[in-house]
């Protein structure tokens, strides 16, 4: 495939033309960039709100972990419950079957 001596000057032009308005629009939009803050400000009032709903999530969360303890000291107890009664059941057992 042979090129046309034609092509050569117009890849050339529209090359340099994309760069000629490229580059600033590139260095228009890193400046901006550079310029906005990192982190907007939040209205006070959100900043008090959201400080009350960080308190409310750790009142719940102490809360859960209370409810989780006594679930805990329930199944133990239930547990040692059942454990006693098979102890009973099987000392009845042993003390039936011994005529």
């Amino acid at each position: 495939m042979e090129i046309s001596p034609i092509l050569v000057p117009i890849v050339l032009f529209v090359c340099g033309a994309v760069t000629a308005i490229g580059v600033p629009i590139a260095r228009a939009y890193a400046r901006r960039l550079d310029r906005e803050p990192s982190r907007s400000e939040l209205p006070p009032d959100v900043t008090a709100r959201l400080e009350r709903m960080e308190q409310a999530l750790d009142s719940i969360s102490i809360e859960v972990e209370r409810i989780s303890e006594g679930q805990r000291f329930t199944t133990k107890l239930l547990a040692e419950r059942n454990t006693g009664v098979q102890a009973g059941v099987s000392d009845r057992q042993t003390s039936t079957e011994r005529p």
